[in-house]
């Protein structure tokens, strides 16, 4: 089994722990409704918050347009992340060449308006709310490293404390040069 670490979000493979033997399966529980007081913006709603805002590079609010008609490259996840009455809203803006994240950013509602709480425009990036705290995977590249095979990734966590986020835990992940790397034979097609 090979994994490749190619995507430009999540935490990557997850240690679980070990299987209960003998027992029964664990029942599905139904996933927590969001809280009512907040609500879903429609993709031309989050692309405008995006444009408008003030604390967004140049660069990504011109670059930020749809990739074919009206569908933009955006990803929209709602959360506590901040601990406000509504939840906040974590933004990634990616090319749509590629998938490759040039911005992530945390809306959190103030009133009917939402306040930049948060940005990471360093690409490729991407942010994600996982059990209440901010994860931004930033990939990393040496001299000749291939869009598809980083070198490196930074997995930076953050906290809510006060009223801004602090950075609470850091790592490091160095990618194998062996797996897919410059001298991997291109993979036979399947038919």
């Amino acid at each position: 089994m090979v994994l490749t670490a190619c995507g430009t979000g999540g935490a990557g493979t997850r240690d679980e722990g070990a299987a209960q033997v003998g027992e029964r399966p664990p029942t599905p529980t139904a996933s927590p409704s969001p809280s009512p007081a907040t609500k879903r913006l429609k993709t031309a709603e989050v692309v405008a918050l995006v444009k408008d805002d003030p604390a967004v590079s140049a660069r990504v609010r011109a670059d930020l347009k749809p990739c074919f008609e009206d569908t933009y490259p955006v990803d929209v996840s709602y959360g506590n992340l901040t601990g406000g009455s509504s939840d906040d809203l974590v933004v990634n803006v990616m090319t749509c060449a590629d998938g490759i994240g040039v911005g992530s950013y945390v809306y959190r509602a103030d009133g009917k308006k939402y306040q930049n709480v948060f940005k990471a425009e360093e690409p490729p990036v991407y942010g994600e709310n996982l059990r209440g705290e901010l994860v931004i995977n930033q990939q990393l590249y040496g001299k000749g490293d291939p869009v598809a095979f980083p070198s490196s990734e930074e997995v930076i966590t953050y906290r809510w404390q006060g009223n801004r986020f602090q950075e609470t835990g850091r790592v490091h992940n160095d990618y194998s040069s062996a797996v897919n790397g410059p001298d991997a034979e291109a993979a036979p097609e399947e038919n």
